[in-house]
């Protein structure tokens, strides 16, 4: 794992000796420096994450450093070290960028606790320039469909995306990818270099709903033991993605509304009015038409909510998709297993067709993921297929209509031996040939061969 690397600038031998070695046993790597010219050529050379500087040194003192350790590197953490007494001279040096101070003397726990803190925040800073560089990368989420309703879909997602349109509602099953929507919408507009953040409003009980969204001060309850944003302060900017918006109790939805009236909001225990500037796109599977009949959601919040609605097909209303979206998962998933399918027999593709898949494209994501872990052939089969799609497939018609089951009955082996048989002789005993005529894998086929006595 890597260890942090820390600086130590401060003139008093026995002070740099003392957090050197107080850093080190913490785990870190520690430099240290009893000048400020040397603090500055050592900084060039060892590039610490977190200098420890002392404002009064001889020579340059501790402003002019901190100045020039930020050109130096503008991220660098500058924690000032100051006489007791020297709060003004401590705000004028976080003026000029350092992250905190702390006085002389000082504790060494509080020492490490400051120190813990600004590195974890260095972590955080950095985790989130991570992530939004990869998106540009990746740029916004794939959504794949070229039937008549996806195309409406698409269309709508992109005039969206480009718009001012402050709140959006999707509609739709579960498993139609109604975050995926969301996601588009964000990365294709001119929010993307800002945060996207997503909660689960069936998830998070409603009591701590509110906390979550608008976030608390110190001692507004219980367990405040510390102030704590909400997503909506830490989105600012960019976009509040809220799932099944649906489950979210009635007193709620009533703040929900207030907010939406002004984006503005205090946090809970808190009197200071906050003012964010962010899209909401809401999402849900569930009938609101008819939560409000129930008395369950507010009719106001509703019409709030969808000012831009967004309706999502569920997959059995898009069936020219499912080939389109099978073919893509196979793709993504024989790279990820390191197997060598890349396309489906006409049999199991009548019947994923067929299906009518209840939990839609997750659904259908979760049996190409599973067809392609068990299956070692160039396409998926039949016999990939979990039991359920093959029993509930609408229509599986097999070409067995020569074929008339005798009064007396038959041995369904002796049927099984003779198909593998001629399905050889037909082939010239080409085993993988054979086993396609039958929609076998090919470890399946010679199962058969062995069992009926064709292999040894």
């Amino acid at each position: 794992m890597r260890r942090a690397k820390i600086m130590v600038v401060d003139d008093e031998h026995l002070i740099r000796w003392s957090l050197e070695q107080n850093l080190k046993k913490q785990g870190y790597e520690v430099c240290t420096a009893g000048t400020g010219e040397d603090a500055l050529r050592i900084a060039r050379e060892e590039q610490p994450e977190l200098v420890l500087l002392d404002y009064h040194l001889p020579g340059i003192n501790g402003l002019e450093v901190l100045q020039r350790l930020k050109e130096i590197d503008e991220e660098i953490l500058v924690i000032m070290v100051t006489a007791q007494g020297g709060l003004e001279t401590a705000v004028n040096t976080m003026r000029h960028g350092a992250y905190d101070y702390i006085n002389k003397p000082f504790n060494l726990d509080e020492m490490a606790l400051v120190v813990r803190k600004a590195l974890e925040t260095s972590e955080l800073r950095r985790e989130v320039v991570q992530l939004r560089s990869e998106h540009k990368k990746q740029g916004p989420p794939k959504i794949l469909g070229s039937s008549k309703h996806m195309k409406n879909v698409l269309e709508m997602m992109a005039k969206v995306a480009k718009s001012d349109a402050s709140t959006v509602l999707v509609q739709g099953e579960s498993g139609t990818g109604k975050e995926l929507v969301a996601k588009y919408i964000h990365y294709e507009s001119a929010r993307a270099d800002k945060p996207f953040v997503a909660i689960n409003c069936a998830a998070v009980p409603s009591t701590l709903l509110e906390s979550e969204l608008f976030g608390h001060e110190k001692g507004a309850f219980t367990d405040a033991k510390t102030s704590k944003k909400g997503l909506f302060e830490l989105a600012d900017g960019g976009t509040v993605f809220l799932d099944e918006i649906g489950d979210m109790e009635i007193g709620m939805q009533a703040k929900l509304l207030r907010f939406l009236e002004d984006r503005t909001f205090r946090r809970i225990g808190g009197a200071k009015v906050i003012p964010v500037d962010v899209r909401i796109i809401s999402a849900t599977n569930k009938d609101l038409m008819k939560a409000i009949e129930e008395k369950v959601f507010r009719n106001d919040l509703y019409y709030r909510l969808q000012v831009i609605p967004i309706f999502l097909p569920a997959l059995r209303e898009r069936k020219e998709d499912i080939l389109v979206l099978a073919n893509h998962f196979i793709e993504v998933f024989s790279k990820e297993f390191g197997k060598p399918t890349k396309g489906i027999s006409s049999m199991a593709e009548k019947l994923l067709v067929d299906y009518n898949w209840p939990g839609n494209i997750r659904e259908l994501k979760n049996v190409i993921e599973r067809a392609i872990i068990l299956g070692n052939d160039e396409n998926l089969l039949l016999e990939n297929l979990p039991l359920e799609i093959v029993a509930k497939a609408s229509q599986v018609t097999v070409p067995l209509t020569t074929f008339k089951l005798p009064p007396e009955g038959i041995d369904i082996e002796e049927v099984e031996r003779e198909l593998i048989k001629q399905s050889l002789e037909i082939t010239d005993w080409n085993q993988s040939k054979a086993a396609k005529k039958l929609n076998l894998g090919i470890d399946a086929f010679r199962y058969r061969m062995k069992k009926f006595g064709f292999l040894k």
